[in-house]
């Protein structure tokens, strides 16, 4: 058993989890957008399309609440638990922004953080451009900045694999009991594009995940990896299929029976809102597909704990654990993984 003491003695002193961010209300839409898209010569006609899917929810993305609900799950595990590090939280694109966090924690007497970043793969919009985050907000805080260390990514972390193995197990018993043992399930990631996915892991390291998944089922159901929310003009090639081309391929070919999983998401951003159980959902009506949605890991008991693990590999010795053949990722990126594509990073994660 790992000694609290040991982990008392750390040099790291605080956890911030860090972000996406979302609007919360109709005022905060259109700022946040532009936030997100600042730099990418997005038409002001796409950013007014895409704010009519937050409007459709009234103005306001679930992913802060459920970050809340994760950060207060969080600081009640490391009370109970340790180790005993306050927990903060900052975000990318909307209020708490970063930087503002990292002021807090300076002011806190913060000095050497760990960060939780919420999203589970390698891709630059997924993890390098992270650390550019959190490197731009420790440069506008200046020197009384805390350190900040990224933990690892966790894609085939079994507190990862097993949460979303009951969320899949929960969306199967949902459809119709004399079909389901046929029901097919499309595991969904943000889409990006297939230059940005050619230098990063992250096409492999979702199939790896969706195949953990898919094989601790209590019963066996054909699967694929499919993709969602692409953005970008069409002249660009971006990875596939997307999620409402799969639906009409399976139903094509008899099924009738379907749960969508979006792996790629620890939380319920607008994005999984609106493309799944909107969009998703009424391809699969006009098909005739039963159709059933799987929540996110969100703040599940076994993710939390997963969350503590990591903390403890840093700063206790705690064993690096992970399911399949390619074993835990690295505390620190390779110099060059990931780089920053050529042409503007997508939308990733809203």
């Amino acid at each position: 058993m790992l000694s609290l003491e040991r982990m008392d003695a750390t040099s790291h002193d605080a956890l911030v989890v860090v972000s996406f961010g979302g609007p919360e209300g109709p005022d905060d839409v259109l700022p946040f957008l532009e936030n997100v898209t600042r730099g990418r010569a997005v038409p002001r006609e796409r950013l007014l399309e895409v704010a009519e899917h937050y409007h459709h929810f009234g103005g306001v993305s679930p992913i802060n609440a459920q970050t809340r609900a994760l950060v207060e799950a969080l600081r009640a595990e490391l009370v109970a638990r340790g180790p005993a590090f306050p927990v903060y939280w900052g975000n990318r694109n909307w209020h708490p922004f970063l930087a503002e966090t990292l002021r807090h924690m300076a002011a806190d007497g913060a000095r050497r953080a760990l960060a939780f970043v919420t999203s589970a793969f390698a891709s630059y919009s997924s993890c390098r451009q992270y650390l550019e985050d959190i490197a731009r907000a420790r440069a506008e805080v200046g020197a009384a900045a805390p350190v900040v260390e990224k933990l690892r990514l966790f894609w085939n972390h079994p507190d990862f694999i097993a949460p979303m193995v009951e969320r899949v197990e929960a969306a199967l018993a949902a459809l119709p009991a004399a079909s389901r043992a046929g029901a097919h399930l499309a595991f969904t990631a943000h889409s990006v594009p297939v230059a940005m996915a050619e230098t990063s892991a992250y096409e492999r390291q979702l199939q790896t995940a969706c195949g953990l998944v898919a094989e601790r089922l209590s019963s066996p159901h054909p699967w694929r990896l499919v993709y969602q929310s692409r953005s970008g003009p069409p002249s660009v090639p971006w990875l596939g299929p997307d999620i409402g081309e799969h639906l009409a391929t399976i139903r094509a070919a008899g099924a009738t029976d379907v749960v969508v999983a979006p792996i790629g998401f620890v939380s319920d951003h607008l994005e999984v809102r609106w493309d799944l159980d909107v969009a998703a959902a009424a391809r699969a009506r006009e098909l005739g597909l039963h159709f059933a949605r799987a929540q996110t890991v969100g703040a599940h008991p076994r993710f939390v704990g997963m969350i503590r693990e990591l903390i403890l590999e840093r700063t206790a010795g705690a064993p690096r654990r992970a399911l399949g053949a390619e074993g835990a990722a690295a505390d620190d990126c390779a110099p060059g993984c990931c780089p920053s594509p050529a042409r503007p990073a997508p939308t990733r994660g809203a």
